[in-house]
């Protein structure tokens, strides 16, 4: 075998664990946030949330341009999840500190999926439209699971399963769109 093969068998891999890790840390920090709101710890889910932010800026090859995502990420996060609970289409049941405005653990999750653009949701850069169904699906089912799970509740469920798939359906390929420039405006400076 050629130590070039060897070389690119390595990266290959290497990359692998690395898109594992990215899915793995994801899924615990979505399930510490949402537990965490559903049995009346709703900042320790958000402090681990955050925790796994960090550590990922930290090993970020880019952090500049991942650290923009996870603001943005923020920022349209507060302003979408305040706006369906100014509606009252969606409650929280713990975490809430300012009435009408989206709880800290919520947020933390926003910041987390920011985390997966550029790794383990980076297939999908190139495929807008899969991003759209993407985001108009999953965005609804990890909403549904934690209610489920205790974390929220639906006020006027029908409504709010609708708003979630339009908002996820837009949101993520405009996140998904910004972790290509970002990215892009990086690497070319």
């Amino acid at each position: 075998m050629s130590k070039a093969l060897v070389r690119n068998t390595a990266a290959v891999g290497t990359r692998s664990v690395a898109l594992i890790v990215n899915c793995v840390a994801f899924q615990c920090g979505w399930f510490a946030c949402v537990l965490g709101a559903a049995h009346g710890w709703p900042l320790g889910g958000a402090a681990a949330a955050m925790t796994i932010v960090a550590l990922h800026l930290a090993c970020a090859p880019r952090a500049a341009p991942e650290l923009k995502l996870v603001m943005l990420a923020l920022a349209m996060g507060a302003l979408w999840d305040s706006a369906l609970v100014s509606s009252g289409w969606i409650v929280f049941t713990s975490g809430m500190l300012i009435d009408g405005v989206a709880p800290p653990w919520i947020l933390a999750l926003w910041a987390l999926f920011a985390t997966t653009l550029n790794a383990s949701l980076g297939w999908l850069k190139n495929k807008l439209l899969v991003a759209a169904l993407f985001g108009a699906l999953g965005g609804p089912l990890s909403y549904w699971a934690g209610m489920r799970l205790g974390a929220l509740q639906f006020a006027a469920p029908m409504a709010a399963l609708i708003a979630l798939s339009i908002g996820w359906g837009v949101m993520t390929p405009l996140l998904i769109m910004a972790a290509r420039r970002f990215d892009r405006l990086h690497t070319t400076r």
